[in-house]
């Protein structure tokens, strides 16, 4: 049977975890985050699809080239959470189950990092939970596809 693949889209400047701000988000890199999703999508038996990138537009493309190719998204939009319209409408059009992920809680943090243009589209966001939560978004979405499937 073939695994359910499920995308995990990194936005920008999370490329520099580990470095950046050690004291929100912890000295984990991206490479740990891969290597936790790698492993909690084994023990789930969901296969990935994991990604990071700098480039709004690029990202919005992913986003649409996951409609026909993947079951569910986690996405991890860093600071294009709050300015990213387009993104809002990409995730809009592709009709599959999101999943928000946030390293830091971002209602402890600025203000203008309170509102969430992606949460619009999302079934749920995870914050606040360091680098576990992308593991929980896994859990999540693995719950979802399977509900949506019965």
């Amino acid at each position: 049977m073939e695994r359910p693949l499920i995308a995990v889209l990194n936005g920008p400047n999370l490329n520099m975890l580990g470095q950046r701000e050690p004291n929100l988000y912890g000295r984990a890199t991206l490479d740990d985050i891969e290597q936790l999703c790698l492993h909690t999508a084994e023990k789930l038996g969901l296969a990935i699809d994991f990604r990071q990138t700098n480039m709004e537009g690029e990202l919005i493309s992913w986003v649409q080239e996951c409609r026909k190719r993947v079951q569910g998204i986690v996405i991890n939009p860093a600071g294009y959470t709050h300015t990213s319209i387009a993104l809002l409408d990409a995730l809009l059009s592709i009709d599959l189950p999101i999943i928000e992920v946030h390293i830091s809680n971002i209602y402890r943090r600025e203000a203008f990092r309170h509102y969430s243009y992606v949460s619009r589209a999302s079934v749920g966001v995870i914050c606040g939970l360091g680098v576990g939560g992308y593991s929980l978004a896994l859990q999540a979405i693995t719950n979802l596809i399977y509900k949506d499937s019965q």
